[in-house]
C-alpha cells in the first residue's frame, strides 16, 4: 500500500516538472519537522531517531527554515 502511493506520489512530480532536487529538499524539511514534532521539539532525540549528529540536523533545521517549538 505505502509502495503504491509513493510510485503514484512520484509519477504525480514528475508528471508536474518538480525537479529532484526540490522534491528532495521538500522531504526532507517535512520529515525532519514530523521527526521534531513527536520529540516534542528535543533535538538529540528526533537527531538519533534520524540516526544524524545533532549538528546536522541543527544545520539542517536552518537550511529549511523548520519552526520550532
Amino acid at each position: 500500500m505505502l509502495k503504491q502511493r509513493l510510485e503514484s506520489l512520484i509519477e504525480e512530480m514528475i508528471s508536474k516538472g518538480i525537479r529532484f532536487q526540490e522534491a528532495r529538499q521538500e522531504f526532507e524539511k517535512r520529515f525532519i519537522a514530523r521527526v521534531l514534532e513527536r520529540e516534542n521539539g528535543n533535538l538529540s532525540r528526533a537527531a538519533k531517531v534520524l540516526r544524524i549528529h545533532r549538528n546536522t540536523l541543527s544545520k539542517k533545521i536552518l537550511e529549511y527554515k523548520v519552526k520550532l517549538r
